[in-house]
């Protein structure tokens, strides 16, 4: 009987990458119960290459959303979770991109990408293909990081040498980072003041750079903490959950997590198969 296995190798990529780039995961999942994996709206924009069979995924749980293959996929962020079909294996890479790395990475903004799922070669053209080609051949994670390194790079030296980039406005990135930096556990009237700007003006210069507006990220960011907890390997109690995430109350942690994963925290506890795995 074949053991069951989640592993999951991190890495950071290549210095000049990090201000485009968050974080690279190797993953190898073997033996799994058959099921639907949620995965979170968060900070990132994410891109799954898979090393073995295509990806099946939803861009929403349990609510009818049609379920597409795919080789490699990027998509935007989120205000659902997406939902990815499994048969208890699954073998990938994947990339998380910071909003502000969309337009040197894949010549867009953000914006461009919320709340959509496209393929990867879509947004990188043969770039994409040599990639998804290049992790494929790798046999170890640290051949696959370094092959990100080199081609990533090059998408960044492609995107800056280009007219199809412009420049993130400087007060829309303090924004994001300032966020980032409280978990959404700060006032966007205040952000919005401290950096000269109306409540209004942010709002609408953030929402058309990152795709959704500074409450709406913000209220990802509270629950992507959120997530983090109660996902490590001995939970806390719900109500500490919120506490420590920002939630007023765990009433209003509750309403967040069913609108953002289709599922109340414990149904979602319940049904998801990869928690505890490995």
């Amino acid at each position: 009987m074949e053991d069951h296995t989640a592993t999951g190798i991190g890495a950071r990529p290549a210095p000049a990458l990090r201000r485009y780039v968050d974080s690279y995961v190797g993953f190898d999942l073997r033996g799994l119960p058959a099921g639907v994996h949620c995965g979170p709206p968060s900070r990132v924009l994410t891109a799954v290459i898979s090393l073995s069979d295509p990806l099946e995924m939803a861009a929403g749980v349990d609510d009818g959303s049609p379920v597409t293959r795919f080789s490699s996929v990027a998509g935007g962020l989120m205000c659902r979770s997406v939902a990815i079909h499994h048969d208890g294996r699954q073998q990938g890479v994947k990339v998380s991109l910071t909003p502000l790395g969309a337009r040197t990475i894949y010549g867009m903004p953000a914006s461009e990408l919320t709340h959509r799922l496209v393929p990867l070669d879509e947004l990188l053209g043969a770039l994409g293909v040599e990639l998804v080609d290049r992790l494929r051949a790798a046999t170890t994670c640290a051949a696959r990081f370094t092959a990100l390194d080199e081609l990533l790079l090059r998408a960044v030296g492609r995107g800056a040498g280009g007219d199809r980039v412009r420049r993130v406005h400087p007060e829309v990135a303090e924004a994001w980072r300032r966020l980032v930096a409280a978990r959404g556990c700060v006032q966007v009237g205040a952000v919005a003041a401290e950096l000269g700007w109306s409540r209004r003006h942010l709002a609408e210069r953030f929402r058309g750079e990152v795709g959704l507006s500074p409450k709406t990220f913000a209220r990802v960011l509270r629950f992507e903490h959120a997530h983090e907890l109660a996902a490590a390997q001995d939970p806390l109690p719900w109500a500490d959950v919120a506490t420590i995430s920002g939630y007023a109350d765990q009433a209003h942690l509750v309403r967040d997590w069913r609108e953002f994963t289709g599922r109340s925290p414990t149904a979602w506890r319940r049904g998801e198969v990869l928690l505890g795995a490995g």
